[in-house]
């Protein structure tokens, strides 16, 4: 299945460290390779590259490796195709447009047979999964709430929705539209929270370590959230199977 990177943070950080790991899997570490794609939130707008070159290989990834793009949002996937083709239109994050914002979704899993109706606004450019469910989220949201309600009504309806989904498969997801952060896991996610006082850290897919006590300042702090650990020297949080968690400011909220 595909694999899944996200960042939220208080303050505007670059995710090269990450991504550098992370994108090693689309081919070196792991067989992703089916095409990827990052998302930086900046403001209301929104910095997008999709490629359907593995990332190992593909000369844009090797930019958002090397260009510090700061950012308190970030989404990333790279693919291996369980649905669709390997075409553009099926690279994940997709992203459309909620209340006068955008909205950025990634999918790891599989939902077979997965076809909702119904849909009036949102229609799936490609055809994978992924893209049907996050029209299916927004479609639900739209349809239940005509401008941006509150976070408090707000989540129990992504809640509602995602329940519903992941009874069709397997639906790890990560969703953002550059304030509110959601995560769900289905199977396999996980986090780490980095703040004062830093440490170094040394990736499991590259021989490579960042002290972060060096590139940050005391207030500063980090959620980096993946389908499974990024280093191999600290302690990443499991999230429970069917957990839904709303990242804010580099923390998990505590939501019912």
């Amino acid at each position: 299945m595909c694999q899944l990177l996200g960042m939220n943070c208080n303050v505007p950080t670059d995710i090269c460290f990450s991504f550098e790991g992370f994108s090693a899997r689309g081919g070196i570490t792991d067989d992703h390779k089916d095409g990827w794609g990052i998302a930086f939130f900046e403001g209301k707008g929104c910095r997008i590259f999709v490629d359907v070159n593995p990332s190992v290989s593909c000369p844009i990834a090797d930019v958002v490796r090397r260009y510090p793009i700061h950012s308190t949002h970030v989404i990333a996937h790279i693919r291996k195709a369980t649905q669709g083709e390997i075409i553009l239109e099926n690279c994940h994050p997709f992203r459309r447009e909620m209340w006068g914002r955008y909205w950025v979704f990634a999918h790891n899993g599989d939902l077979p047979d997965f076809n909702p109706t119904g849909m009036e606004f949102y229609q799936p450019v490609g055809n994978t999964d992924s893209e049907k469910a996050f029209c299916l989220i927004l479609e639900t949201l739209r349809q239940r709430f005509p401008k941006q309600p509150p976070l408090a009504e707000l989540y129990p309806v992504v809640r509602e929705i995602t329940d519903k989904i992941s009874e069709k498969g397997t639906f790890n997801y990560l969703m953002s539209d550059g304030e509110l952060f959601f995560a769900h896991c289905s199977t396999k996610l996980c986090y780490i929270i980095r703040q004062a006082p830093f440490a170094a850290a040394h990736l499991i897919d590259q021989d490579v370590t960042v002290d972060f006590n060096e590139l940050t300042t005391p207030s500063d702090r980090v959620a980096v959230i993946a389908t499974t650990p990024l280093t191999d020297n600290e302690e990443w949080t499991i999230i429970p199977e069917g957990k839904l968690l709303v990242f804010e400011d580099g923390l998990p909220l505590d939501l019912v």
